[in-house]
């Protein structure tokens, strides 16, 4: 008989021969082993056991999130390119829309590098510490809690949405001073911008270790439950509510606003020639572009997929249509006529009051939120502002910062239940339970009222800090001779519409 050495049969038998002659050989060792293996197995199986499994974000949750944050980014390209775009004359278009395209671009590179760890980092009641710099320690399997028990996100999909928020607060406020301010002046204080104020600002607001950690704490007793809330950010600890970024966002960038149109002073002919949008139709699509974004950026903040999103989810909705119907019905006694403009403008006006009460407030008081906005942003947009004199072009201090103080302060009221709100969660009152507390109308107005006063300090002195230096260094303010020929040619060589 011959053997084919190559036969795959003939090579099984030879290989389980040899682990058999070799089994037989270590038979006694091996023996011993898996008698030890047998004998630890209870306590392996205890260890296994005690050990808590990680928590598994849904995937609903997560797809939802995700779908936020692209919602939220395209607030700000393209939906508040246009909207401001629209707004400036002709020659400036391109300019409006290529500072909105960089900030986005420049934030997003700052967030990943240190802006996150400075923000949602343990560190000091004012601002985070670099624990997560260059995003240390995070990877694909790292979770961030949200607002309910046991209840996780993706950390990588809590990192993204929250950058599209640090990206579009410094876009907001460019509204302010459009037309007359330098392209690299700008980018340098907006580095600058959101190192020194909207970073610690966002940290101060809505940092916290979440619920587990929360309940956990309280469960050991007085002093580890106090020890956790001192490890949060200063107006969290003070109870200061704000759902979406009434104070991180809109007074923020508002104040920021003001203070920069003042400090650069008034476009050249401000008062003397006519300066109209130059295409309301490109304001309109961006009015539509940011109120179906803004979706993304009250009912995402909930953090999941869930009833309270919904809440926000429809707050969004009523308070907006409210608003923009309440700003023509102004228009229309005072001037006579209503307008596209004071349509979309108040339209705006209601998204940035509902923006911090969107989880907290019911659909009915969101209307009336919405109602009472615009007849005070347009009083500040028309009146104050011409009395006055100072130059805010697009209105950004009238709206952003007026808008976000009425809604800050307001949703220390329609939190209320007695009013159709949400109440405030307590874990603390019954550990693992979600309770509901509100500690009256009087008391959370004041601690509103603080939330807002620190951010207008914060954001306006640091605002004038960097503009005087930037102004004294590089420069903020292009020639006269630049600014009568456009931002477009002057700073970008080249020009928006060529016909």
């Amino acid at each position: 008989m011959t053997f084919d050495y190559k036969s795959p049969g003939l090579l099984q038998r030879l290989g389980l021969a040899a682990a058999t002659v070799a089994l037989c050989a270590a038979g006694p060792a091996l023996a011993q082993e898996a008698a030890a293996v047998v004998a630890a197995a209870p306590a392996v199986a205890a260890a296994v056991a005690a050990t808590p499994a990680p928590p598994v974000p849904n995937k609903g949750d997560t797809a939802w999130m995700l779908v936020a944050t692209a919602l939220v980014l395209m607030m700000s390209v393209p939906g508040l390119a246009l909207f401001y775009g629209g707004l400036v004359r002709t020659k400036n278009m391109l300019s409006v829309l290529t500072q909105v395209f960089m900030i986005v671009s420049i934030v997003s590179l700052l967030w990943v590098t240190y802006g996150y760890s400075e923000a949602f980092t343990g560190g000091s009641p004012w601002v985070g510490g670099l624990g997560k710099l260059f995003l240390k320690g995070v990877d694909a399997n790292s979770n961030a809690a949200t607002f309910s028990a046991g209840v996780y996100i993706p950390e990588y999909v809590y990192i993204a949405f929250q950058m599209t928020f640090a990206c579009i607060t410094p876009a907001l406020f460019i509204g302010s001073f459009a037309e007359r301010i330098k392209f690299s002046g700008l980018m340098v204080f907006v580095v600058g911008w959101v190192t020194l104020v909207y970073f610690p600002i966002a940290h101060m607001v809505w940092y916290w270790d979440g619920p587990d950690a929360f309940i956990a704490a309280a469960q050991k007793g007085q002093a580890a439950y106090d020890a956790a809330l001192a490890g949060a950010g200063y107006l969290f600890q003070l109870g200061a509510l704000d759902f979406a970024g009434g104070t991180v966002v809109h007074i923020n960038a508002g104040i920021a606003g003001l203070v920069g149109c003042l400090m650069l002073g008034k476009r050249t002919g401000y008062g003397k020639e006519s300066m109209p949008p130059h295409s309301l139709t490109m304001t309109m699509i961006g009015a539509s572009l940011l109120w179906v974004g803004w979706f993304g950026f009250n009912a995402g903040s909930n953090l999941e997929s869930n009833g309270v999103t919904g809440v926000a989810f429809l707050n969004t909705f009523v308070a907006t249509a409210a608003a923009a119907v309440s700003w023509v019905l102004v228009e229309q006694i005072a001037k006579g006529k209503p307008s596209l403009l004071g349509g979309v403008t108040g339209a705006v006006a209601g998204l940035v009051a509902v923006t911090p009460a969107s989880g907290y407030a019911g659909p009915m008081g969101s209307i009336v939120l919405g109602l009472a906005v615009s007849p005070i942003c347009f009083f500040f947009c028309t009146t104050i502002k011409n009395k006055l004199g100072y130059d805010d072009a697009l209105d950004v201090f009238g709206v952003h910062c007026i808008g976000g103080i009425v809604g800050a302060l307001a949703t220390g009221i329609l939190v209320d239940p007695a009013l159709g709100g949400q109440g405030i969660a307590d874990y603390m009152l019954k550990p693992g339970i979600i309770s509901f507390t509100y500690p009256g109308a009087a008391t959370q107005l004041l601690i509103q009222a603080k939330a807002v006063l620190l951010t207008l300090v914060w954001s306006g002195v640091g605002s004038a800090i960097l503009f005087f230096i930037i102004g004294k260094t590089i420069g903020l303010r292009p020639t006269v001779e630049a600014e009568r020929e456009g931002l477009d040619i002057s700073e970008h060589g080249e020009r928006a519409y060529n016909y």
